[in-house]
């Protein structure tokens, strides 16, 4: 049968073959095939394959191998003798309530260097290596927002690509704030669409966080337009985003539009921060505007906040540069009613509103009664006195206002509140 076979395949092949070849095929090829058992057969083409599987393997992991020498080594419990005495004092500052496996990576991220290794490889080789879980992650940030360290935003967002990290959006808020409080508003919103591309909702929080950093950035439209996407979403505006947004007016120039927000805040009985009435009492007040620094003085009450010296002042201040030193006065009084001492810069006020209507009698008068009430001229108060005096040519009055207060040196100017 394996004659005919060669015969077969001989007279198949168009340009012949010699009779040493056909007996070499016939031995060793056709004859051997067909003695041999299917098993072995099959057992002969998978050992051939399996081979160069293997073969395979081995130039793979001497691939590997050699991308693993060229990494480079980190020496966790080691640092570069290169470090500055101030990253050694940070070192030794270190929280004793940190972990080992923390305490190792703060020591590199101290010492980190830039031009050996990147932060990422640093961080992934740390996670590897340790198998930190997220309360070690927290532990790392901590320490770094302590030390007020550069790379402490850098390491929080690299974090949030860690599966052991766990991050949560409030992980992405606090790192979207902190940005903010850089003026860093690409950064910030980068963080955002990663935020929103991973499946993390913006909640009433982040966007508020937004608002703040739009506002004190000076970009009064995004401040609106987030203002706005909250109320379209529905969500609930407490007192820190109305006084975001009313801030970010401040900060514009737009007091009315602040002003209306404070009443749609107490028509809900909500009431801002007390430095946010400060803010915008203030801003009324350098500008002379006393009905709407009345106004939100009033406010100011009607929100259960007692009113103190500096706010006072601030009200007073509005009434001087209006030039209406009548009503600075009965602000006065209605402070030291209120049993209130009035300090040096509300005096200052009301001798300034008295020297720009020129009434030295009344200016007299009302240190008669601050003196009777056992209330002495400061410093600014002195000066501004002293100047205006000057300004008169009254010499001897000069001479005893120096005599009693002291003052070897006079300023002409009284300096803003």
């Amino acid at each position: 049968m394996g004659f005919s076979a060669c015969n077969m395949f001989c007279s198949s092949n168009p340009c012949g073959l010699s009779q040493a070849i056909r007996q070499t095929l016939h031995s060793h090829l056709w004859g051997n095939l067909f003695l041999q058992k299917p098993t072995t057969l099959g057992y002969r083409r998978f050992d051939f394959l399996r081979v160069l599987v293997v073969s395979n393997v081995e130039e793979l992991e001497k691939v590997e191998t050699r991308e693993e020498e060229e990494k480079p080594k980190i020496r966790w419990l080691e640092i570069g003798s290169d470090i500055t005495e101030e990253q050694k004092q940070a070192i030794s500052q270190l929280s004793p309530k940190m972990t080992k496996r923390c305490k190792a990576l703060m020591k590199q991220i101290i010492g980190f260097s830039p031009e050996k290794i990147s932060l990422s490889v640093l961080l992934t080789a740390w996670v590897k290596s340790m198998k930190p879980s997220r309360v070690d992650w927290l532990s790392v940030l901590k320490e770094l927002d302590r030390l007020e360290h550069s790379l402490n935003l850098e390491v929080a967002e690299l974090a949030l690509l860690e599966e052991s990290f766990e991050a949560n959006v409030r992980d992405y808020t606090k790192i979207i704030s902190g940005y903010g409080k850089q003026n860093r508003l690409q950064d910030a919103e980068n963080i955002l669409l990663a935020m929103k591309r991973r499946g993390f909702i913006c909640d009433q929080v982040i966007l508020t966080a937004l608002i703040h950093m739009y506002s004190k950035a000076g970009n009064l439209k995004l401040a609106e337009d987030t203002f706005e996407e909250m109320k379209l979403l529905g969500i609930r505006l407490d007192r820190r985003s109305y006084g975001s947004m009313i801030m970010a007016y401040i900060r514009a120039g737009m007091l009315k539009h602040g002003e209306n927000l404070i009443r749609e805040m107490e028509a809900q009985e909500i009431y801002a921060g007390r430095e946010v009435y400060k803010a915008l009492l203030r801003a009324y007040s350098m500008i002379g505007n006393s009905e709407g620094s009345q106004r939100v003085f009033d406010a100011i009450q009607l929100a259960g906040i007692t009113p103190d010296v500096k706010l006072c002042g601030l009200l007073l201040n509005a009434y001087v540069v209006a030039g209406q030193s009548r009503e600075a006065c009965i602000a006065f009084e209605n402070l030291r009613r209120a049993g209130l001492e009035p300090n040096d810069k509300c005096v200052a006020l009301i001798l300034a509103a008295y020297e720009k209507e020129n009434k030295l009698n009344k200016a007299l008068d009302f240190l008669i009664d601050l003196e009777r009430d056992g209330i002495m001229l400061g410093k600014e108060s002195s000066e501004l006195l002293v100047g205006w005096f000057r300004r008169l040519g009254v010499v001897e009055e000069v001479e005893i206002v120096l005599r009693q207060y002291g003052l070897k040196e006079t300023k002409c100017a009284v300096p803003p509140f």
